[in-house]
Order: structure tokens, then C-alpha cells, then sequence
């Protein structure tokens, strides 16, 4: 199957219409991914500590500013549900982006593998710390950072490529 797909094609190949369509699709995700990373540091779920009281709660602090209650395993399963449905989803369009560039194929390799194993390990983090495995909050941190590193990276050749002179 390998065999059969046009490894030569690359996104600065496409017309400028296209080019521009899948800036205005990359800047469109990019808006959505920062913005949910915006919301993790309204949070303060980006520390160790933020993480932890943002799923298992500090109602036994009471001196607290903001009190913050232990989720429930419903809303739990609906948070880590729609978080690795949705973003795998971001990182597949991604992906199918940067594999039509000009990135070596090992990095490219890692740029699009990499996020699906953060996604995992962050969310699965996620409930393991709220099941209660506390020391998973620095895996979670560990893994959210990367998963982003990764996006940014991907985003950046990608739109490296699409500004790119077509070569014939």
C-alpha cells in the first residue's frame, strides 16, 4: 500500500488558493488547541499541585481561595472521552498536513506518532490521578508539555511548507 501513494507530492506543490485554504484551516485549529491551553491555565492546572486539586478537589483546605470539589467518575469519563476523541482528531488533521512536507522522515515520524502516546498518557494520567494515583500529576505535566511542543513544532513546518516556492 506503501508502494502506491505519491510520496513526491508535498504541500507547496498546491495552488495558492489551496495553500491559503489550509493556512486559514491551521490557524483555525491552532486558535482552538491555544485557546483550550488557555483555559488549563485559568485553571491552574499547570502545575503538579493545580492538577491535582483541579480533578481530586481542596475541600480539605479550607483556607483555599477557590474552592475546588473531587469530580465524579461520570464527569471524569466525559472529560477524558471527549479530550482524546477530539484532540486526536486535531492532531490527524495535522498529521495528514505534514506528511505532504518536506521534513525528514525520521522527525516526521516522531511529529506524527508522538501526540497520539502523549494524548494517551495525559488523559489516562488524568483519571489514574483521580483514581488515585497522585504522583501521576507530573507524568500529566510531562506528557501535556510535550503533546504541545509536538503541536507547535508540527504547525510550524507545516506552515514553512505551505509558504514555501513550489519546486517542480
Amino acid at each position: 500500500m506503501e508502494n502506491q501513494i505519491n510520496h513526491n507530492f508535498r504541500l507547496r506543490q498546491l495552488p495558492k488558493y489551496a495553500r491559503i485554504a489550509c493556512l486559514a484551516f491551521v490557524f483555525t485549529l491552532s486558535v482552538g488547541y491555544f485557546t483550550g491551553l488557555a483555559f488549563v491555565f485559568q485553571t491552574e492546572s499547570n502545575t503538579a499541585v493545580g492538577i491535582e486539586e483541579n480533578y481530586n478537589g481542596n475541600e480539605d483546605r479550607p483556607d483555599e481561595m477557590v474552592m475546588k470539589f473531587k469530580k465524579g467518575q461520570r464527569e471524569m469519563l466525559t472529560i477524558v472521552h471527549t479530550h482524546i476523541l477530539s484532540i486526536s482528531l486535531i492532531f490527524f488533521s495535522a498529521g495528514i498536513l505534514l506528511f505532504f512536507s518536506t521534513v525528514p522522515k525520521r522527525l516526521k515520524s516522531f511529529l506524527l506518532i508522538e501526540p497520539y502516546v502523549s494524548l494517551i498518557v495525559t488523559f489516562g494520567g488524568i483519571y489514574l490521578l483521580w483514581y488515585g494515583w497522585i504522583f501521576m500529576a507530573y507524568v500529566v505535566l510531562v506528557s501535556g508539555v510535550l503533546m504541545t511542543l509536538t503541536y507547535v513544532a508540527t504547525v510550524a513546518y507545516i506552515v514553512k511548507e505551505l509558504f514555501a516556492s513550489p519546486q517542480p
